[in-house]
């Protein structure tokens, strides 16, 4: 074989790369729909003093919130690692953390076995999963994306996002399974046998899915691009440092483009199913369907959100990165704006609503897989990519249950507020987009 042809031969092949990039999303997305879930069914119930079910929804939420706050501190550890000691590593660290302290939570004693201790463990666990995912994510797009072929880093990058509707998929058809195994007699509440042990069964299944995980990744080898920047004496001492002193305006840029991303992600995951289950005539109205239609209508929805993930690799090549996202952005625009005469539409409404809404879901977050790593080069790349990401995840998922209550309070059950602030989210990530630059041919071995 020449040398020439040796050279040709990517060192990791294709099907390696999609599991590699694939599997540590999907359970990364696996562990956020398991808590989501769980923070709105169980956690308010089991993991809180009772008295007042809105306050125990806001606290269940407050320690989910908590997650996001640690990414951008995982982000910073995991980037130093993966730009200093290379990807590989890296994502086995992120990988092996997230699985032990997503299992540990199926283990966790209740508020009635330990009181306010149940809480404060639960919280520690959340942190470190928030620790480990802020650095899961960036590592999976670097995987994809610097050993795509050239002319298809935007559609390799659409492996690593493939993940978050695979991860609700398997995550909420396991609760739908032990729902129905163990089926409440009450709507509004699960059953004593579903709070007693059913709920731990999906965090204590994510060890599964971490063992598979383990086993592709530690047969990876490291990418040209990182092995140049070591060939090159372009390692930084401190990634960080350099990120900031030399990348700020792209750190600022990749924060806001994922920004409407964000929101829309948890609206339509977490809020989604919050509104849809609260009872017609509640202090909250909502739409009043119960756990287990409400479940299948929105993993009906999450199938459009895997199709147009995939849908938008080969757009973001065609088009380019930025007049990609400016075209789905200024959708989910109008989308925020069409929230109430949708909703009011009865199941046909609320279906489209649920379509639509995952549909520009997969549009907007196929092609981050490839945008944000572009913005950075590869010396800094994981560092960057990773904060850019996670910082947005607390402007837009850690603040937005919060927000969303609030708003949908204000307009006494109404969630028109609610879409206003979708809505609003959009216009900040177009001005990010309109002043950002197009990213289709950089080098990204540079």
């Amino acid at each position: 074989m020449s040398a020439t042809t040796a050279e040709a031969v990517p060192a990791n092949p294709r099907s390696r790369v999609i599991m590699a990039s694939l599997i540590g999303t999907t359970i990364e997305f696996y562990d956020f729909y398991i808590y989501a879930t769980a923070a709105v069914l169980v956690f308010p119930h089991l993991f809180f003093p009772a008295g007042n079910d809105t306050v125990a929804l806001l606290a269940s939420f407050g320690v989910f919130g908590a997650a996001m706050v640690a990414r951008p501190l995982g982000a910073i550890a995991f980037g130093h690692m993966g730009d200093k000691k290379g990807r590989k590593v890296t994502l086995v660290g992120s990988l092996l953390t997230m699985g032990i302290a997503t299992f540990l939570i199926g283990a966790l004693p209740t508020y009635e076995m330990v009181g306010w201790l149940a809480p404060a463990l639960l919280t520690v666990m959340r942190l470190a999963q928030g620790f480990a995912l802020g650095g899961e994510w960036s590592g999976a797009a670097l995987v994809a994306t610097e050993n795509a072929p050239k002319g298809k880093r935007a559609i390799y990058g659409t492996f690593p996002q493939l993940g978050a509707p695979l991860g609700f998929i398997i995550a909420n058809g396991l609760f739908l399974i032990i729902a129905a195994v163990l089926p409440s007699s009450d709507p509004s509440r699960p059953s004593e046998a579903f709070l007693s042990w059913g709920w731990r069964v999906p965090f204590l299944f994510s060890i599964v899915m971490v063992v598979v995980g383990m086993w592709v990744r530690l047969n990876l080898v490291e990418s040209a691009a990182f092995k140049k920047t070591v060939d090159q004496g372009q390692v930084h001492k401190v990634p960080l440092a350099a990120v900031f002193q030399n990348h700020g305006r792209q750190l600022v840029l990749g924060t806001f483009y994922m920004l409407a991303t964000y929101v829309l992600f948890y609206l339509m995951t977490t809020f989604s199913l919050s509104y849809g289950r609260a009872a017609v005539n509640a202090a909250l109205p909502g739409l009043g369907y119960d756990y287990r239609s409400f479940v299948l209508m929105m993993i009906l929805g999450v199938v459009f959100f895997g199709v147009f993930t995939l849908v938008s690799g080969p757009w973001a090549e065609k088009w380019g990165r930025r007049k990609t996202m400016i075209g789905i952005t200024l959708g989910i625009a109008v989308f925020g704006l069409l929230w109430v005469p949708m909703l009011a539409g009865g199941f046909v409404g609320v279906m489209a609503w649920l379509v639509l809404g995952f549909s520009l879901m997969g549009l907007t977050f196929g092609p981050m897989g490839a945008l944000l790593p572009e913005l950075f080069p590869a010396s800094v790349r994981y560092t960057g990519s990773g904060i850019s990401y996670n910082l947005s995840s607390i402007l837009g998922a850690a603040l937005a249950p919060f927000v969303a209550v609030a708003l949908w309070s204000a307009g006494g059950g109404s969630p028109f507020w609610v879409g206003v602030y979708l809505s609003a989210m959009a216009v900040l990530t177009l001005v990010a987009l309109v002043l950002g630059p197009e990213t289709r041919d950089v080098d990204m071995e540079g």
